[in-house]
């Protein structure tokens, strides 16, 4: 099928090959070689359809941008165009990065501008979202490995993306790699124009407090990233994720799935309304991120034993330590010599009232003899000599 990009066209839709609409006359290849097959989306500046490059012999398909805005006013459409005239330079010299789209051909045709660029195929984590449910911790960090150098990428180049959302996070199906997509609210920032107030503009459930004041900086981005992953972990609107009266945010309340506590911290910091409290940059979160995950996955370095070479046709005899096994059966022998102790004590106590034999041994012979017995019972343990009786005293 191909569509005709004319926005009056009552019906534009047409048979595939046509070279002009059937319905207006429009001219339905622009450049003579993206033609539209479907629309795909439609905002304040202009429509996007779906496209094939019919210049190459495998027709691949790519996205067109029509810049179309439906606000009203001079001054509203005049920043229409400088914004569509700015997503194209941005592609530009950010779509060479493989998890930014790249940017094909821009272009006036008709008295309409245009923007073609790569298509992502996949779906956006707005659409997962809504299919698999919450996303969990090993999800999250897994989007923020994924993102954060991006990210880093764009403010590099001193591109401030200002609409980070699920929307414009597309998971490519070929590789399942994050794509950040939809830079026409993108801004460069130059020193001058981040102290410069401008208009507000990213979507207000994720913008950042700065940001909807007109002062975007790089750190905007990264609140905007932060929200988008609380929002993916409870699946709730995140202006149900904050709490005015208390002036902070409650997402722990509404999770599906169990968060870590380093993780928690570094959403709480990348969350943080003062600009000052908050990371300063992407790869500020990445240290962060890593330094976690590290500690937690580093394994406990145990000193190996040193193997024991049998003789040939023997079988090995594992042997405790010698140090390790004297040390247990002293203690096992001190165990048994209180408790015969503590049982002779309490026979003589029991036998006050009762007259004792004269051939009763007393208190301290007692003791003598359950050493000796012990001593006897430790060399046949360890091996050791027994120990000599002491002369009989006569």
């Amino acid at each position: 099928m191909s569509y005709c990009l004319n926005p009056t066209c009552p019906n534009p839709q047409n048979p595939t090959d046509t070279k002009f609409c059937i319905t207006c006359g429009t001219k339905l290849l622009l450049k003579e070689r993206y033609r539209a097959i479907k629309p795909i989306g439609q905002g304040g500046f202009g429509r996007t359809f779906l496209a094939v490059d019919e210049d190459k012999p495998s027709k691949p398909p790519c996205v067109i941008k029509q810049f179309y805005p439906q606000a009203q006013g001079t001054s509203t459409v005049q920043k229409a165009v400088e914004l569509f005239n700015q997503e194209a330079v941005r592609l530009d010299e950010l779509g060479k990065h493989p998890q930014i789209p790249e940017l094909l051909a821009y272009f006036t045709q008709d008295d309409r501008q245009y923007l073609v660029q790569e298509f992502i195929d996949g779906q956006n984590l707005a659409e997962e979202l809504s299919k698999v449910g919450a996303f969990n911790e090993t999800q999250i960090l897994q989007l923020l490995n994924d993102l954060l150098p991006v990210l880093q990428f764009v403010h590099n180049h001193q591109v401030i993306h200002r609409d980070i959302k699920p929307e414009n996070i597309i998971r490519r199906s070929r590789d399942t790699r994050l794509v950040i997509v939809d830079f026409g609210a993108s801004k460069f920032a130059t020193g001058a124009a981040l102290l410069k107030t401008g208009t507000s503009i990213g979507s207000p459930e994720y913008v950042a407090p700065e940001q909807a004041r007109g002062k975007a900086t790089f750190v905007s981005d990264i609140y905007s990233l932060g929200v988008t992953c609380i929002h993916l972990l409870t699946q709730m609107s995140p202006f149900d994720l904050y709490d005015i009266n208390e002036d902070a945010w409650v997402w722990r309340q509404f999770l599906t799935f169990k968060v870590s506590g380093f993780l928690g911290k570094i959403l709480d910091k990348m969350l943080q309304t003062a600009v000052s409290r908050r990371y300063q940059s992407a790869a500020e979160v990445l240290k962060d991120l890593n330094q976690e995950q590290k500690q937690a996955t580093t394994p406990t370095v145990a000193t190996a034993a040193k193997p024991v070479h049998p003789h040939p046709g023997t079988t090995p005899v594992i042997k405790p330590s010698a140090s390790k096994s004297k040390s247990l059966v002293d203690d096992e022998l001190a165990e048994m010599r209180s408790q015969f102790l503590e049982a002779g004590t309490s026979k003589n106590e029991n036998q006050k009232s009762t007259p004792q034999k004269p051939s009763s041994p007393n208190p301290a012979q007692s003791k003598s003899q359950v050493d000796l017995e012990l001593e006897e019972l430790k060399s046949q343990f360890l091996g050791s000599p027994k120990p000599k009786k002491p002369p009989t005293q006569t």
